[in-house]
């Protein structure tokens, strides 16, 4: 399955001042047609036949999670995707600071799927040193309604960088840990295909369950800071690569956004 590189709607050019200044206000922005209604479409079966050809990450009640597919040599779709030009722009220019990739991951929440992606910020998971401005694309695949499992965020919860790593399997883990994000507001963002929710590593975000009869399949690329380095704790992505702390996340497996979007 291949996909078409037609203009998206929204590019860094077009992209609303605005926008900008909502995402480093709130920690989150609905960007929408950061893919063409055919890449969406292509890529949805692109991802679906990934899930189905290698074993996941994780398998569990919230949801199917592949990660570091852009780095399968056998799966060309999937990394055009991940590496595509527009979604690492945007991201750079919503951040305002040179990036890097991270990793990306395919999430797929299957049908009547009634668990909850519960309130979790993503940064702490992370073996990051020097990356205050990390930004993930979440990029809807297909049509992700309420009802189908689309992400509600909490405005502003980004500014607390200091808490550990909560569980997103657990409703009363974050709120435990920081019982003043109870009576934050909670804003729900449903998608249409290609469109994308851009949030902060640290802003606090959940997804609802999936309630229809089709899997909902969304795109994950994570980007950080272009001067982070590696702080020596267990991840996936960094285990096999057996860095020293206080290594540079840099190179091929970490391509910058500048070098995305030369090689388009």
């Amino acid at each position: 399955m291949t996909a078409t590189l037609h203009r998206p709607h929204t590019t860094p050019d077009t992209l609303p001042d605005a926008a900008v200044e909502s995402f480093r206000r709130d920690g989150f922005v609905h960007v929408p047609g950061i893919l063409t209604p055919a890449e969406a479409a292509a890529f949805y079966e692109a991802a679906l036949d990934y899930s189905r050809r290698r074993p996941p990450l994780t398998d569990r009640a919230v949801f199917t999670q592949l990660v570091n597919v852009w780095t399968d040599a056998e799966d060309e779709p999937m990394r055009r995707l991940t590496l595509h030009p527009n979604v690492a722009a945007v991201a750079e220019r919503l951040a305002g600071v040179p990036l890097r990739l991270w990793h990306d991951q395919i999430l797929i929440k299957q049908p009547h799927n009634s668990a909850a992606t519960e309130f979790h910020q993503d940064q702490p998971y992370w073996p990051h040193e020097d990356s205050p401005n990390p930004i993930s694309a979440w990029i809807a695949l297909c049509d992700v309604p309420v009802e189908k499992g689309c992400m509600t965020f909490l405005p502003g919860s980004h500014r607390r960088t200091d808490l550990p790593a909560q569980n997103l399997g657990d409703s009363k883990s974050l709120f435990g840990i920081c019982p003043d994000f109870v009576w934050s507001p909670r804003v729900t963002v449903p998608l249409k295909a290609g469109d994308c929710t851009f949030h902060h590593g640290r802003c606090a975000h959940m997804a609802t369950p999936n309630e229809t009869d089709d899997p909902r399949v969304a795109h994950v690329v994570i980007f950080m800071d272009a001067g982070t380095r590696y702080a020596g704790r267990h991840h996936v992505v960094t285990d096999p690569l057996e860095l020293p702390a206080g290594a540079p996340l840099d190179g091929p497996l970490f391509p910058s956004v500048a070098e995305i979007t030369r090689r388009a």
